[in-house]
């Protein structure tokens, strides 16, 4: 279900950009680049403005509803909603940061070694 939403709202992306780039602006802009300019024959001198307009806020509709509607389904995802860095995270098992960086090659970290524990003699009084 999410796929096919997904291609709709990239068709209609894909379209409104489109109908965006034909309209014509003050300076003639790309729709006289592309025969934009021949649509004023078929729709009036007026009728290519309006109909551009129209469409163009119709595709606008369109991409805020599908976008909305894209957000509240991968909000319902569960563990698929999940970022990358927590995915990885829990793969790995570990929940310190800095144990899973990467080390440049040939450089492990040596583990540190233990230290014998010193005790003091009972005669010596730390002098």
């Amino acid at each position: 279900m999410q796929a096919f939403v997904i291609t709709i709202f990239v068709i209609v992306c894909l379209l409104q950009i489109v109908a965006v780039l034909l309209q014509a602006s003050k300076g003639g802009g790309v729709a006289g680049a592309f025969g934009g300019g021949g649509m004023g024959a078929m729709f009036g001198s007026r009728g290519a403005a309006t109909f551009l307009s129209k469409l163009t806020a119709g595709l606008a509709t369109a991409f805020m509803i599908l976008a909305l509607l894209l957000g509240m389904m991968s909000s319902r995802g569960g563990s698929e909603s999940q970022g990358l860095v927590e995915q990885e995270r829990q793969s790995r098992g570990s929940s310190s940061p800095a144990a899973n960086l990467p080390y440049p090659s040939g450089t492990q970290p040596t583990p540190p070694q233990p230290q014998p524990a010193t005790q003091p003699t009972p005669g010596d009084s730390g002098k």
